[in-house]
């Protein structure tokens, strides 16, 4: 009997050869003409399933065998989503899983579409980052009217300037879209200080008039006498009243912010203090919907200086600023707290053990909550504070704004959760432009993704970018030398006359996503944060940069895209010159003996058939009814030959299938985790370090550990070192097996109980080691 070395060697050292000569033995050739003819007539998932011959030779491909018989299991696979990372595919640890959902496309798209997976990816993706980067916007902003402020002379050429008078509108709580010049023209030349000045005569009346009123309102709302109905209107009233007592205070804090003279002018560089641009600056940013780090520092700035002069529980509720503050630190941020909320657990009986008390009675699900506010301050149950007591001791000072600081952006990631998921809901049933400008939720997202602010551009202009022509430099889009807008308009698929058409792209969105997701796997594997962060702003350069590619040259022109594409798939783009590639991507796929197909590594069959490039070279419109595409359905052939090739080799001797099943694995391992969880790559290793099978028995945490001691992780993804691993277990496998070698055939077929069965398999699915 041969050596396992130099049974594996006689295999590996003329690949292509050994890989045809499997494919060509007649039961393979055979299931394998079966499947391409016949996975292309397959319309739904239960057609496929249904098809056992189909079916089983898919699931043999991707090492799925021992669950052929879970369909239940295998359908909810193939149903996952592979572009959301929460999906059922995704959430399983065995990576082939993923692989295999991948590998088909059972989502019944339709040819023509609003945004493919990709484009709705990509915006929301932009959306959160814009979110994120809120902080970043704000300071820029600032930055500029910081700068700007100091080089004005007059009002007029304060109002002319589009951004300074944006930034003041912001912070003063104005509208932007109903302000008058003449009105702040006078508003800015108004002496505060004078009670006959334009901004006292115009809005101090206001003001105390509407403030009767509201108290007024109020007295009425709490007296008991009036119905549900005529308690919402007269809410209602208070709530209009409120704001345009806010208005009027707007104007009157911007007139005390600004000094001009009564005729407009100024000198430059004295229209603000110091004092008065840093009110502004934070007015601006504690303005903004979102609570920034620097709104929340401001925040958490304002608690500490004011709560040491807090002496009554009423002092502390009527700051809203502080009421706010007190709720988002104990996790209490919602429409039912309200202030009178807070002072009752604030004055509630700290006895736990009362059955009367208010948090007792009425804590319910937020019971803990209301202990924990209750425990941060001092207030006894008349809302005071006994004598030489403080509202806070330093420490619960301390443990308040540490609460503050965890929870003071919750409700905007979950305004963007839920904002996301109402998009990729409604963006599905769009048609046409009306419908996207038609509904505000999927109008205001894609705008504000691509930073865009629905309330300064016209609904007209949104329509003509939508349907202009990307490829025509003449077209609406482009005269508007905003490179915002023609970034919108490729994030949709919308035609001249408005209506959604099919997208026409050298990569399907999935197939981009893929090799995306590919890429930044194969860059972070073993690199640092910055590696994984400049690895996804390339995958967002190709996202792009793919949408324009329109041919084969066009693709092989730009050298980023084409090593991208070597990288995701684990080839050095520096094996391989301009010719090369050029004649793989000229290859007839279907013909055995074209060069693509003469090539040992199928990763380049792989690559072509991800395209969508016809015979001219030029991008072609796939058949969007197909379950599985040209790049799947090679993949899928490719995958079934080398699992058969390696079972083969197993026959004979099983040391020589561990050892094609290491290399062929190898590169993919990044943990060891990776490595316990497959029991033939976890026999590889434990031959090569001569550890006996009962180390197996430890905690899963002290394998790995032990595995980290004896290996670099690393050294698999250098083929010459796998190549010096693969010598060294073959010795060694053939040294520990002299006789009958079933223990490792075991491993990798199932049987004798020690192989990877139905059960191991499931139960290894279920949990992702390691997050």
């Amino acid at each position: 009997m041969l050596s396992t070395y130099m049974s594996y060697n006689l295999i590996t050292r003329d690949l292509l050869t050994s890989l045809n000569r499997t494919a060509n033995e007649n039961v393979n050739a055979r299931e394998a003409a079966y499947y391409k003819e016949n996975i292309g007539k397959v319309s739904s998932l239960d057609e496929f399933l249904d098809d056992y011959r189909l079916y089983s030779y898919a699931m043999k491909a991707y090492g799925l065998e021992d669950m052929t018989y879970a369909k239940a299991f295998m359908r909810k696979v193939l149903e996952s989503d592979v572009s959301d990372s929460n999906s059922f595919a995704n959430l399983l640890t065995d990576d082939r899983y993923r692989t295999f959902a991948a590998a088909f496309s059972f989502g019944g798209s339709t040819t023509a579409t609003a945004q493919t997976e990709a484009q709705l990816d990509e915006v929301i993706g932009l959306y959160k980052a814009t979110a994120a980067n809120a902080g970043t916007a704000i300071k820029e902003e600032t930055r500029y009217y910081n700068i700007v402020v100091d080089t004005v002379t007059s009002v007029d050429q304060l109002l002319n300037n589009e951004r300074l008078r944006s930034y003041l509108l912001t912070a003063f709580g104005l509208d932007e879209k109903t302000w008058s010049r003449e009105n702040m023209k006078q508003v800015l030349t108004s002496d505060v200080g004078d009670p006959d000045s334009y901004v006292n005569r115009t809005y101090v009346p206001v003001i105390e008039e509407l403030g009767v009123k509201i108290a007024e309102a109020n007295t009425r709302l709490n007296s008991g006498t009036l119905t549900d109905a005529e308690k919402d209107k007269v809410r209602a009233e208070i709530a209009t009243m409120q704001g345009v007592v806010k208005r009027a205070a707007g104007y009157i804090s911007l007139a005390s912010a600004l000094s001009f003279s009564a005729d407009g002018t100024a000198v430059a560089g004295t229209v603000q203090t110091v004092e008065q641009k840093k009110n502004t600056n934070d007015l601006y940013t504690l303005s903004n919907p979102r609570v920034t780090t620097a709104a929340a520092v401001m925040n958490r700035d304002y608690f500490e200086s004011r709560i040491g002069s807090i002496g009554t529980v009423d002092e502390l509720i009527a700051d809203p600023r502080l009421l706010s503050y007190v709720k988002v630190a104990f996790n209490l941020d919602k429409l039912s707290v309200v202030g009178y909320t807070v002072r009752n657990i604030l004055t509630s009986d700290p006895d736990p053990d009362n059955p009367d008390s208010y948090i007792n009675r009425f804590g319910g699900a937020d019971k803990e909550k209301y202990v924990a506010l209750r425990a941060a301050f001092n207030f006894q149950e008349d809302g005071t504070l006994a004598a030489g007591d403080a509202a806070q001791t330093i420490g619960q000072t301390s443990v308040t704004t540490s609460g503050y600081m965890v929870h003071y952006n919750d409700k905007d990631e979950e305004a963007d959760d839920k904002a996301v998921s109402r998009f990729r809901a409604q963006i599905g049933a769009v048609t046409s432009v009306q419908d996207f400008v038609g509904e505000a939720t999927i109008y205001d997202f894609a705008l504000k993704a691509f930073g865009i602010d629905p309330a300064k551009v016209s609904v007209l202009t949104v329509k003509n970018v939508l349907k202009s022509d990307l490829n025509d430099p003449k077209s609406y889009v482009y005269t508007l030398k905003d490179e915002r807008f023609v970034e919108l308009a490729k994030a949709f698929n919308f035609g001249s006359d408005g209506i959604v058409t099919q997208p026409k792209l050298a990569q399907s969105s999935a197939e981009v996503l893929a090799m995306s997701r590919a890429y930044i796997v194969e860059k972070s594997r073993f690199g640092t944060a910055d590696d994984k962060t400049l690895a996804e702003e390339e995958a967002k350069y190709y996202s792009r940069q793919m949408q324009k590619v329109d041919s084969v040259k066009a693709f092989l022109s730009d050298p980023r895209l084409v090593a991208f594409v070597l990288e995701a798939n684990g080839i050095d783009p520096a094996s391989v010159d301009a010719e090369f590639m050029a004649k793989i991507f000229t290859s007839d796929l279907d013909d055995p003996a074209s060069f693509v197909n003469q090539q040992a590594d199928r990763s380049f069959r792989k690559i072509v058939a991800s395209f969508n490039f016809g015979p001219d070279g030029l991008v072609v419109r796939p058949d969007e009814a197909e379950i599985q595409s040209r790049r799947g359905i090679y993949q899928t052939i490719d995958s079934f030959v080398r699992q058969m090739m390696e079972e083969d080799a197993g026959a004979d001797n099983a040391g020589v299938r561990l050892a094609l099943y290491f290399e062929r694995k190898a590169a993919t391992i990044s943990s060891p985790y990776d490595l316990l969880a497959d029991d033939a790559l976890f026999q590889v290793f434990k031959v090569l370090y001569s550890l006996p099978d009962e180390i197996g028995n430890a905690d899963v945490d002290a394998q790995a550990d032990m595995i980290e001691r004896y290996m670099d992780l690393k050294d698999l993804q250098d083929p010459e070192k796998v190549s010096k691993m693969i010598v060294k277990f073959s010795v060694l496998y053939d040294a520990d097996n002299a006789a009958t070698l079933d223990p490792a055939l075991s491993v990798l077929t199932g049987s004798a109980g020690a192989g990877i069965g139905a059960d191991l398999l499931m139960s290894l699915a279920q949990l992702r080691i390691g997050g």
